[in-house]
């Protein structure tokens, strides 16, 4: 009996300690963000966190894309608090939320093009889990004059991970419409 009240008494105390470890080894050592090579310097990624991007940057980044809209989940970091700690970090940020979907809005594609062109590289993007980033790149290239043709478009996603085979229509009236853009 005596050794069951040790247990029940060192249990709640010893749950408090490895609670408190964690705690600790968390903020001591922000692990770097997962990214996966999408296309040349362009990469994606899950979720990052405000305190990722001091080792993003040490990755040689200087852009992020955020493609996740704002409240999409709780406990995910507002667009807000990830410029704040991209400036402090040194790199370029930009917010442009995709729904969540399998329909990649077409303004978003084009914006997604635009940003693309104009950042400097590397760049990272990330959504939830870096499909929706994947997905709308591969409709922003299908747009970018001399840009990749569309088997490479679905081949480089899937070799990402994130599958747009189900884009391939579109990616092919992006391409036909490349040298038609005002």
């Amino acid at each position: 009996m005596s050794k069951l009240k040790v247990f029940a008494f060192s249990k709640p105390a010893a749950v408090l300690l490895v609670l408190g470890w964690l705690a600790t080894t968390r903020a001591a050592a922000t692990p770097a963000a997962s990214t996966i090579p999408l296309a040349d310097n362009i990469q994606v990624s899950a979720q990052i966190s405000p305190e990722q991007l001091t080792s993003i940057k040490a990755q040689g980044f200087r852009t992020v894309i955020d493609l996740r809209p704002d409240g999409e989940a709780l406990g995910q970091p507002s667009s807000t608090a990830m410029a704040q700690a991209a400036k402090q970090a040194g790199l370029q940020f930009s917010y442009l939320p995709v729904p969540r979907g399998s329909h990649i809005p077409s303004a978003a594609a084009d914006t997604l093009a635009r940003l693309l062109a104009q950042a400097p590289r590397p760049i990272l993007m990330y959504c939830r889990s870096g499909t929706r980033a994947a997905r709308t790149w591969a409709l922003a290239e299908a747009s970018r004059p001399g840009g990749l043709d569309a088997a490479s478009i679905v081949q480089h996603a899937r070799a990402a991970g994130r599958p747009a085979d189900d884009l391939q229509g579109q990616i092919t009236q992006r391409i036909a419409a490349r040298g038609h853009k005002p």
